[in-house]
């Protein structure tokens, strides 16, 4: 089962990956997460052997602190990319996308790229809060 979102802040990518951790019920194959200049995209990926009414209500909880995404050609490569094994440095050169975070969720990376962005910045968008 694939979940395709689009979540507005950092803040809101964290607590889905809050959430990935203390569901240990859901089968995760992977997540890849994306930083675009208004938002975040989000791919989740869960086996195929998750039960119905734990997929209804993660999806639930994804369509609060998000909305579902259909993105467009060059994320929908680069999430490919990804899951087929590309590298996370030649999919961001080949898309010129910014991949935080590819694998098991890790809420150090998002952490480090938001640090790291905002001190090059010198303030916080607000997609980064």
């Amino acid at each position: 089962m694939d979940y395709v979102y689009y979540l507005s802040n950092a803040s809101l990518v964290l607590r889905v990956v809050e959430r990935l951790h203390r569901l240990t019920q859901l089968p995760l194959e992977f997540v890849s997460v994306i930083h675009r200049i208004d938002g975040w995209i989000v791919r989740i990926r869960l086996h195929e052997s998750v039960a119905a009414d734990t997929a209804s209500n993660f999806q639930a909880f994804l369509d609060e602190v998000g909305g579902r995404s259909t993105p467009g050609y060059r994320i929908r490569m680069a999430l490919w990319g990804l899951e087929t094994g590309q590298t996370p440095v030649d999919v961001m050169r080949r898309y010129q996308v910014a991949v935080v975070s590819h694998g098991k969720p890790d809420r150090y990376e998002i952490e480090e790229f938001r640090q790291q962005f905002v001190e090059g910045l010198g303030y916080c968008p607000e997609t980064l809060a």
